[in-house]
Formats: C-alpha cells, structure tokens, sequence
C-alpha cells in the first residue's frame, strides 16, 4: 500500500466529514434577528411582510425557533443599538427592515464582516459582501396601481395617501402611480398628499390617514390608494365605510392584512417582500449569499371578491401593461 496515497485518502475522508458535519449544523445553529422600522412586527405592512419571511425561511430550513427573534423599534435612535443586540448575541443573519435603516445597517455590516445583513429597502451604493439590499421596482407596482385606479375611476379624480417624501421607495410609488393613471387617461386629477410630519410618525398615523382620505373623497376621488404602514391603512379603513369609493393597498396583499379594508380593496400594489426574505435567509443557510442589491419581485394583488367588477378590457391592459413593464418597453418616468 502506497502510504501517501492512504494518507491522502485520510485527510479527504475527515474534510469530507467536517463539511458534512457542519452542514448538518448549520440549520440548527442558524440564528435570525430581525429588526423592525418604528412601529410594530405586526404593522399588517412592511414589518409584518419582512417577519413573514423570516418565519417562512424558520419553517422551510427547519430553523430552531429560539434562535428566531426580533425586536421592535421604538424610536429611531434606538437603530443602532437594537442591531447591536443580535450582534453580541452572535446571530448568523440580521434582517433590518426599511430605508431609515440603512446607514445603521452599513456602518453594523462594515464592523461585522462575519455576520451577514439583509437590508430590506435599502439601496446599496457600495457594494459590501456581507450585506444584500433588498430592493423593489415600487415605481412598476405603482404604475400597474395607476392604470387600475383610473381605470376604475368614474369620477376622474383619485387620490394617494402616503408615508413621508424622505423615503425613495414612497415616492416611487406615487410617480409611479400618477403615471400608470395618466397613461390611461391623461387628463385624470391625482391628489397625492404625503404625510407632513417627523419620520418617526409617518408610517405610524392612521388617524391622520383616515381624515385625509376623507378629504380627498369629498373633493371627488373615487379611487384611493394607501401608501404608508398603518397610516396607509387607516387610509383604506376610511374608505371601506364610505360608499361608491375603491381603495387600493400596498406591500402586501392587504385583502388579507387588513380585513376592515376588504369592502373597498380592489388590490395592492406588492413588493413580494416575504418570499424575498425567505430566499436571502436560504441562501446564508446554504453558504450562497452575495452582498450588493438585490431585486424582488412585484406587481398587482389578485381582484378577490372584486374579480367580477373588472372590466375584461382593463384586466387585459394589465396584463399588456405588467408584460411592458418587464421587459421595459414602458417606462415609469421615475428616476429619468
């Protein structure tokens, strides 16, 4: 027997079982954190949306479920400190949720390069190995919301009740929207109006969002769509009581979010955040996450109980419109 060829075959066979060993561990030992933006996991939102995806990865790698945790935002100071929290904690993967993370979530990646970050919302201008933005064409799902809205529209005006303009991915949205509506009807009215107060409240104010969606409905509108965490739905909420008035929800399907909004809710303007996540957190687990940005899917919720109240002619120019869209035959405007 050749004893360096039995040698070689030693050393092969212990690396061999080392990986394997390790592979059989890493789910079991994987530790998700996620941290919310201000306002609550179960925001029927953004936050809840992200949640789910980490909940979906817990069930889909067999995670253990001590290892699963977040923790919630209280004030926007606190961002730091909270990503801390699972850092000394030695978690595998922290999930932070939204733009006004960002620059937190840089700075935590950067002086943690052995921990890995996925930044939901978060435009990376750099690209950093240990950290995925997750990232929307929120201008495409806002285009289709456009283009259903004045289709549905009798009146000819419609309106968008929105989180703050500090935010980009909000104000893709809402270009996006006014021009899916105006390339139905290019002289619709669109009364947008952008939450006027501190970040902090901006997604966090549904009385504010139910009183301007009342105001837009009494100058006309007959359409309204809700951007903006629980402002946005408390927006939805407002128009599901009045008559004769559609609404249309975001982020998620909001038909099953938002219950109170269903007598009103045509559909949603989704950023597939839950699958997205799930994805990510898969790849940590199986050694295949790259940094950089990273595009998730979107697009129009299903009509639910209003399949019926569609006109054939506007599902079919959705479908044109979504096809258009990805190709990038249609243009949104945003960001030209």
């Amino acid at each position: 027997m050749n004893p360096q060829k039995s040698w070689s075959s030693l050393i092969w066979l212990v690396s061999t079982f080392c990986l394997l060993a390790f592979t059989s561990l890493s789910a079991a030992t994987l530790k998700v954190g996620l941290v919310t933006d201000v306002g609550r996991v179960n925001d029927r939102s953004f936050n809840q949306s992200a949640w789910e995806g980490v909940q979906e990865a817990k069930k889909q790698l067999g995670l253990n479920d001590r290892h699963v945790k977040y923790i919630e935002t209280q004030d926007a100071k606190d961002y730091a400190d909270n990503l801390a929290q699972f850092i000394d904690a030695e978690y595998n993967v922290i999930v932070t949720v939204g733009f006004a993370l960002g620059d937190a979530t840089v700075k935590a990646a950067k002086e943690n390069p052995d921990t890995l970050f996925i930044g939901v919302d978060q435009f990376q201008g750099e690209a950093i190995p240990n950290l995925a933005g997750l990232i929307f064409h929120e201008d495409q799902s806002g285009f289709l919301a456009g283009v259903l809205a004045a289709g549905m529209s009798k009146s000819g005006t419609i309106a968008a009740v929105l989180g703050t303009d500090l935010i980009p991915p909000v104000v893709a949205f809402n270009e996006g929207y006014i021009s899916g509506a105006k390339s139905v009807n290019p002289k619709i009215k669109v009364l947008s109006t952008y939450h006027p107060g501190e970040l902090s409240q901006a997604f966090v104010d549904p009385e504010w969002g139910a009183a301007t969606a009342k105001q837009a409905i009494d100058q006309g509108a007959d359409v309204i769509f809700g951007a903006g965490g629980l402002t946005g739905n408390g927006a939805l909420q407002e128009v599901a009581t009045q008559s004769g008035v559609y609404c249309i929800g975001v982020d998620s399907d909001q038909w099953n979010t938002v219950p109170a909004a269903r007598p009103c809710l045509i559909s949603s303007a989704m950023k597939l955040i839950t699958p997205a996540v799930a994805d990510l957190i898969s790849k940590a687990q199986s050694g295949s996450f790259k940094g950089g940005n990273v595009f998730g899917a979107a697009g129009l919720a299903p009509f639910h109980d209003f399949e019926n109240d569609i006109p054939k002619p506007l599902k079919d120019l959705l479908v044109a419109t979504k096809a258009g869209l990805d190709s990038g035959i249609i243009k949104t405007g945003y960001g030209n």
